[in-house]
């Protein structure tokens, strides 16, 4: 199976802003043992901008354009140092790729990314893709890293799209508020309705909220593409959602 992987700022840091080092090495490792198992994997991470900008002291995101930039810069080093640290442990080869809106937008743009991507999971590479928050204030023509891991997604033709966040799926409410909420296991289809229910962003250091989560559900489904989204805090979710057994919240691909 060829699987995109979402994995969110709260997913790979402390509320600090700083590396979860024991979480951020099981999940190399249980992506390692999937992709030992036959499946080609596309990483979409966020995280360079709060771990950038926690590394100078900074523990809340900024409002200026200037600082989120500088924080992506220094932040974007550690992030593929650490992951290809720990991916080589397990004798698997990482490569960066960051976007502009341009590789969307021009079809010249498009198409060399296509090749890259590809090109890459036939050498056997985890892509680890993200915008380039430090050269564009696009989401600083994407927005969001959960849009961009439904692109992302369509362009390697995956069959399934898993977005990792710090909540078990799509609830009826806010579970941190009403305990009555009930999460949702199974959506054939994003309706109006269904939109409603999202909130809004989640960490003081993250982009994204189930607003963000949902467009991207939307633009993968209709793409013919499964999507999952759970919670990240035990990166061991990802075989209970290989198994079909996960605590999240499904979203089924029209054919």
């Amino acid at each position: 199976m060829r699987i995109v992987i979402k994995v969110g700022t709260s997913t790979l840091t402390h509320s600090t802003g700083l590396l979860n080092i024991k979480r951020v090495e099981k999940m190399c490792k249980v992506i390692s043992d999937l992709k030992n198992a036959g499946n080609e994997i596309v990483m979409v991470s966020s995280g360079a901008i709060g771990m950038g900008l926690s590394k100078v002291g900074i523990h809340r995101r900024p409002d200026d354009i200037s600082t989120l930039q500088a924080g992506a810069a220094i932040g974007q080093c550690e992030l593929m140092y650490v992951y290809d640290k720990l991916f080589g442990k397990y004798n698997h080869a990482v490569a960066q790729i960051l976007m502009t809106g341009a590789f969307v937008a021009i079809d010249d743009y498009g198409k060399n990314l296509d090749n890259t991507l590809h090109r890459l999971l036939e050498l056997g590479v985890i892509p680890i893709v993200n915008e380039n928050d430090t050269v564009t204030t696009d989401e600083i023509v994407i927005g969001d890293n959960d849009t961009l891991g439904a692109i992302i997604a369509d362009r390697v033709d995956a069959e399934l799209l898993i977005i990792l966040s710090d909540i078990d799926g799509l609830y009826t409410a806010n579970p941190a508020v009403d305990p009555d909420a009930k999460r949702l296991e199974v959506i054939e289809e994003i309706t109006p309705e269904i939109e409603a229910l999202a909130g809004s962003a989640g960490s003081k250091l993250g982009t994204g909220g189930m607003v963000t989560k949902l467009k991207a559900a939307k633009l993968a489904t209709e793409n013919g593409i499964e999507v999952v989204i759970a919670n990240g805090r035990d990166p061991d979710i990802l075989y209970d959602i290989m198994d079909g057994n996960a605590v999240c919240t499904k979203f089924v691909a029209k054919k």
